[in-house]
């Protein structure tokens, strides 16, 4: 029988390898990036058009690479990151296995120019699916320049099941976020249909993260650094109060590669517990470093999950990490490491055998000895004879006792004896029990009290034999203001109800605005202005989603916004009452309020209408007229609400004539 098992063509091997190395355009995006820093780069440009199908250009500064180079590099196993398997173990690069550029070539049409410092001319490479094509010299700058076309052309049912170009440029973003955040010492750009994208300046970690997540996050981060034998975790995490629900941006990244691990991610989540809601995820980026030979990087071809050698204390170090960075802001209390008169607490060992405490007690213990025994207590053994009154005794009233006929009337049990029974006129009393008699002219009232006259109440004594009438506290009338005065500073007095106060501008439009913007989200009825110039923004994919989910609501307030390809809207009109500038933020914070879930209702409309007042009114205010300033305090009057804005800041503050006499001296 003949022999059936034979070797594949290189051709075949490659086109299989790229399945799992190159599976989307973004995998393409991420190996060359990774790449070019290798290469030591200091500024990488990254373009794409379609999607990617149609062209992907990787363009960097890096060393660049001589012909004969350029051409092994597209050889499959041929890397200059290793020479031994020891080095798979210190790994100190991005890539190592030489799969990538060969998976590349063999599902695209690849030219490559590049050129090494000291060389008068470069070399261009061409390589159609996997075949060389031709090798060139040409003139190009240091460094290399890469052009993807036609991926998966000779693999159509491979290209048929790509996804759409919108999708894959959002994949392609991730990418690259994800590499720009490793390396924030170096300049990204990003480049959709050579129209740009994201443009990264060289900067600091902290810088890199606002510039990618964007600047809402500056305020939101907090530092987070240990350092221990095991690992070194730097980095930054949200503040409690930022955690989403979802969209929340998290990123773990260790030497300088980034990874996905649900296991670590429990560590954050430990330590954040009971600080923000169960459905809700913190942010964070954590940068962890270990010794190359104790973490593998080789256990997925994309290299996106890692395994630790010591993952139990790595664990314990994010999460002791994380927990000491809350501390520090107030969210967790510290731990106390004063050691003066603290308890020592053996650490446990495997195998150690630890001996219980014995339990203790006192069999002399007696609380009814002598000692234990308030001298000044009465004698229990003794028969209760009433409290000493001066001039008088009391006793326990054992039969009834007189009772103003007129009106209710109890007589409060003490802890020592009761009162109970019937009272009869003021005037006359029925004796038992020891009472006595009251001394001529002495009253009822001042008898039970021993003599002290009692302060009158301010009750009112409601007789029994008429009806119960409520009794309601005076209503403030409804807020008037007259004689409005604006001050400078963002301010103007008004006389309300005959009293002197004072308003902040300001905070009342915000009030005003709050109540209009409530109104246009229920009746769907807005005024909008048109921009002279419509103004083109950048989303995420996720903020995308939510302004194109939202678009009945935000039309309502009074935006004209049109959807575009690639996360892309315009801006071509805003709401009437809502400044031009700062548009970017104001949206953000908008997408922010559209988050909660519809199921919120009224909270979900309060809380869109608040940011909207809010952002409208922001910025420089003109001095009003006396015209303008009487026109705003009656909307606010009207708005039924005059004391405190959205926010909860204070509006009126009320001027009195002792503030102006304590002034004038």
């Amino acid at each position: 029988m003949a022999d059936r098992i034979r070797l594949l063509p290189e051709v075949v091997a490659n086109q299989i390898a790229a399945g799992e190395v190159v599976n989307r355009p973004a995998s393409v995006v991420k190996e060359m990036m990774e790449n070019a820093i290798d290469a030591g780069a200091r500024r990488v440009q990254v373009n794409f058009r379609d999607g990617g199908k149609d062209l992907i250009q990787i363009v960097d500064d890096g060393c660049g690479m001589s012909p004969i180079d350029a051409r092994m590099a597209f050889d499959r196993h041929a890397t200059s990151k290793i020479a031994s398997v020891e080095d798979i173990y210190a790994l100190s690069t991005f890539g190592f296995r030489g799969e990538a550029l060969a998976s590349i070539a063999a599902v695209a049409q690849v030219e490559l120019r590049t050129r090494q410092e000291g060389d008068e001319v470069g070399t261009c490479t061409e390589i159609n699916g996997g075949q060389f094509a031709s090798q060139t010299p040409v003139m190009c700058p240091v460094g290399s320049q890469f052009f993807v076309r036609n991926l998966f052309y000779n693999v159509p049912a491979r290209r048929r099941f790509l996804d759409k170009s919108t999708v894959s440029a959002t994949q392609i973003r991730t990418e690259f976020q994800r590499v720009a955040l490793c390396n924030p010492q170096i300049a990204f750009e990003l480049y959709s249909n050579d129209a740009p994208l994201s443009m990264l300046p060289a900067t600091s970690l902290a810088g890199r993260i606002v510039d990618v997540v964007g600047r809402h996050m500056k305020q939101n981060l907090l530092e987070v650094e240990a350092d221990t034998s095991i690992a070194r975790v730097e980095g930054f995490i949200g503040r409690p109060a930022a955690a989403k629900r979802q969209h929340n941006p998290e990123y773990f990244f260790v030497n300088g590669r980034f990874f996905r691990s649900t296991y670590l991610a429990g560590a954050i989540l430990k330590a954040y517990e009971k600080l923000i809601p169960e459905n809700c995820k913190p942010s964070y980026f954590l940068y962890l470093t270990v010794d190359p030979s104790r973490v593998d990087v080789n256990v997925h071809p994309q290299k996106t999950e890692v395994k630790f050698a010591d993952e139990e204390e790595v664990w314990q170090i994010v999460n002791a990490a994380v927990r000491e960075t809350l501390a520090k802001t107030g969210a967790v209390p510290p731990m106390d490491f004063d050691r003066d008169g603290g308890v020592e607490i053996p650490v446990l060992e495997r195998g150690a055998v630890y001996a219980e405490p014995r339990a203790m007690s006192d069999e002399n213990y007696n609380p009814f000895r002598e000692e234990y025994i308030d001298p000044s207590a009465p004698d229990p053994n003794e028969d209760f004879t009433g409290f000493d009154v001066p001039g008088r005794t009391c006793g326990t009233v054992a039969s009834d006792v007189a009772v103003p006929t007129s009106g209710y009337g109890r007589v409060r049990s003490g802890a020592s004896g009761s009162y109970g029974g019937r009272f009869a006129e003021p005037d006359g009393f029925e004796t038992a029990g020891g009472f006595t008699l009251p001394e001529s002219g002495e009253t009822f009232e001042e008898f039970i009290s021993g003599g002290v006259v009692q302060p009158e109440s301010e009750l009112e004594f409601i007789p029994s034999g008429e009806d119960a009438e409520q009794q309601l506290p005076d209503m403030e009338p409804q807020a008037g203001f007259s004689d409005p005065l604006p001050l400078a500073g963002g301010y103007l007095a008004a006389t309300l109800n005959g009293r002197l106060v004072v308003a902040d501008v300001r905070r009342a439009r915000e009030r005003v605005l709050y109540e209009e913007y409530l109104r246009m989200l229920s009746n769907g009825s807005s005024a909008s202005q048109q921009l002279l110039f419509p103004e083109r923004l950048v989303l995420s994919d996720e903020e995308y989603a939510l302004l194109e989910e939202n678009a009945v609501d935000v039309a309502a307030l009074g935006f004209d916004i049109d959807l575009l390809e690639e996360d892309t809207v315009e801006v071509k009109g805003v709401p009437a009452e809502l400044p031009a500038e700062g548009l970017d933020q104001m949206l953000y914070d908008l997408l922010q309020a559209l988050s909660l879930p519809l199921s919120a209702g009224d909270v979900r409309r309060e809380k869109i209408a608040a940011t909207m007042a809010r952002a409208a009114a922001r910025g420089h205010l003109p001095m009003l007229t006396r015209e303008e300033a009487a026109v705003l305090l009656e909307r606010l009057a009207e708005t039924g609400n005059i004391s405190f804005s959205p926010s909860g800041k204070t509006i009126l503050a009320e001027i009195s004539a002792e503030d102006i006499r304590t002034r004038l001296g």
